[in-house]
């Protein structure tokens, strides 16, 4: 159990978040979630004890074993993995380096044995003989295979390194573990296995994730960090932001009955409660779900930015041929005698286990590179709009406002015209006026969106859409593409993206493709089953 008290804290002139009280309890799993900036990490630093707050304090309960992710990569590049993983229990990795330097000694004495036989009652204690055990199963389940086991850190991909700092946080049964974005740069199988691992835990979970999917799964409570102020809910991230948007509508909607509202909330807050899956987590859920109250659920006054995207035309019949389409970069084939067709209404998702191969792709496609060999053809109707991956291109070296830079790509001169479609982004008052070479990551993606809708296309692709956005922004582009009329091309890492947008899935293989219509989690499901 952790136990926040009356926290604060300031940075300069900057108030974060101010008299914060709270109480995170074993067998939960608490989901951060705010805005990019209102402090969620900063947050998990106070909780870990590696910054202090102005004000307050926080207490863990005794004997109670914390366990934080690290976020430094290259902190253990000198240690073998297996090693960096057992050190994840400080006191364990402690006790097995004093038991060594004991037993190395050449002039063992009667008190170096008393000391060893201290030291080897507490290691058994710990579980120690089933440490080395323990920690290559975690490897194994993150998809570190046994033969990386005895390796140095430093030869492992920084994907790879993002696994073993994971496993080495979930090592020795901590009873607290602190996750700052621990799905990041994790395979969809990886995923699975920490949402399956974490559900089993039966400790206090704290965890930042922009990953609506992923809170959705492991969540019992959402942790909203808004406008300085701190508040525990009950339910997962769906159960938060529908509940929410609820009571909003239900406070601004002067002309229907409130009783109506009231009806519709408490039918919700039922079935939500009904459909609580079986995990231990979500049983608990359940049950206090069962207990919550109206009064309980509060507006959010989160800030959303509206993605919608128009088209001036139908597609025709012919949309897309794609034929036997090969590239190798780097010596590597990254596309082998790839083919498909695009019909009429299809949303399709590109998924690989090689994601170069997704963007190599994608690339040929919009005429930025060339295949080695294989032909593709558009159909004489269609028009494109694209978001490239990397968007650095659109931004360095720019010296120009963000109203003249998207000024470049609009029909439409006015500055009124443009500062009404930037604020639908989000960029309100002054904001227009910062150059666009000096945006932060989401911003620039916001900036890219925009671009996208400006050219009322037929045809989207995109290319990871969702990277540097808060959950916010990526709720809304995600409903803006549920809601587009035609076709999609593109790739996420984002569970509930994918399976919400999705009617067809291609995934590239070594030998091409497989291309089924489907949605995503029928999808995977079918490829567990073979």
């Amino acid at each position: 159990m952790i136990t926040v008290t009356n926290v604060s804290l300031r940075f300069a002139d900057k108030k974060l978040f101010d008299d914060v009280t709270l109480k995170f309890t074993p067998g939960n799993c608490y989901g951060v979630i705010g805005a990019n900036g209102a402090g969620k990490s900063t947050f998990l630093r106070i909780l870990s004890k590696e910054l202090e707050p102005n004000t307050g304090e926080i207490s863990v309960a005794k004997g109670s074993r914390m366990s934080v992710l690290k976020q430094d990569h290259y902190e253990y590049d000198e240690t073998e993995v297996l090693q960096t993983v057992v050190m994840g229990n400080e006191r364990l990795f402690e006790i097995m380096q004093e038991k060594d330097a004991i037993y190395a000694k050449e002039d063992f004495t009667d008190e170096d044995g008393i000391k060893a036989s201290e030291l080897e009652a507490e290691f058994a204690d710990m579980n120690g003989w089933e440490a080395e055990s323990e920690a290559s199963s975690l490897l194994q389940g993150l998809g570190i295979t046994t033969d990386l086991h005895y390796k140095l850190l430093k030869d492992l991909t920084g994907a790879q390194k993002v696994k073993v700092l994971l496993a080495q946080a979930l090592f020795g049964n901590p009873g607290i573990l602190i996750l700052d974005e621990p799905t990041n740069h994790l395979d969809i199988n990886s995923i699975m296995w920490l949402e399956r691992f974490l559900l089993n835990f039966e400790g206090t979970v704290i965890v930042v994730s922009h990953d609506r999917h992923f809170l959705n799964k492991v969540c019992t409570h959402m942790c909203d960090v808004d406008f300085g102020k701190i508040k525990l809910f009950v339910g997962n991230y769906d159960f938060w932001y529908e509940s929410s948007q609820l009571a909003l509508q239900m406070m601004k909607d002067q002309n229907k009955k409130r009783e109506e509202k009231v009806k519709q909330l408490q039918e919700f807050i039922a079935r939500f409660s009904a459909n609580a899956s079986k995990s231990k987590q979500a049983t608990s859920r359940k049950k206090m779900l069962d207990k919550l109250t109206l009064d309980d659920i509060e507006p959010s006054t989160r800030r959303y930015p509206f993605v919608g995207f128009t088209l001036d035309r139908e597609v025709g019949n012919d949309i897309l041929f794609v034929e036997n389409l090969t590239k190798e970069i780097d010596g590597v084939k990254v596309l082998n005698n790839v083919s498909f067709t695009i019909g009429k209404n299809d949303k399709i998702a590109l998924v690989s286990e090689n994601e170069i191969a997704n963007t190599a792709l994608i690339k040929i496609l919009t005429g930025e590179m060339e295949p080695d060999s294989g032909s593709f053809k558009w159909g004489v109707t269609i028009t494109q709009s694209y978001f490239p991956k990397d968007n650095s291109k659109f931004f360095n070296g720019i010296d120009m406002n963000l109203i003249d830079w998207l000024r470049q790509y609009s029909e439409e001169k006015s500055e009124s015209y443009l500062r009404g479609f930037l604020g639908k982004m989000l960029f309100s008052g002054e904001e227009p006026l910062k150059n666009a070479s000096v945006l932060s990551g989401g911003e620039k993606v916001r900036c890219m969106l925009s671009r996208m809708m400006l050219k009322n296309a037929n045809f989207l692709i995109l290319d990871q859409p969702t990277n540097h956005l808060d959950l916010e922004s990526i709720t809304a582009v995600n409903n803006g593409l549920k809601a587009y009329k035609s076709n999609i091309l593109f790739t996420s890492h984002d569970h509930e993206f994918i399976q919400t947008i999705a009617n067809r899935i291609i995934e590239l293989t070594e030998d091409g493709c497989i291309d089924k219509m489907t949605t995503y989690d029928e999808y995977l499901e079918n490829k567990q089953n073979n």
